[in-house]
């Protein structure tokens, strides 16, 4: 397994030793959010190909996390998701709630 970060077109690449590459901005990672390039530039292989360590950052993600699009930290994960569905629920158009009309029936 290795691992680089790709400045030109601003990813972490992970190449598994299938040949199969996972690639994620540094910017939707727990830890990597700030990064500057010489921070990304730094990536060490770890537990036996099942981490990646930025050791300028003091940040590690779980390989077999990454290949489920976990991107940190079950907490932060959600903050995450719960941003974006927030941002997503701002654009619908609002409609309006409450129970349904009770409707009139003959009663004869």
């Amino acid at each position: 397994m290795s691992a680089h970060y790709d400045a030109g077109r601003d990813r972490v690449i992970v190449r598994l030793i299938t040949g199969v590459e996972i690639g994620f901005a540094p910017r939707d990672a727990e830890g990597l959010q700030h990064a500057t390039r010489e921070d990304l530039a730094e990536i060490a292989v770890e537990a036996l190909g099942l981490g990646i360590r930025f050791p300028r950052l003091d940040a590690d993600l779980y390989v077999p996390a990454l290949l489920e699009g976990v991107l940190g930290s079950k907490s932060w994960m959600a903050a995450r998701l719960g941003a974006a569905g927030a941002c997503a629920a701002a654009r619908r158009p609002r409609r309006r709630g409450g129970r349904p009309r009770k409707t009139a029936t003959n009663a004869g």
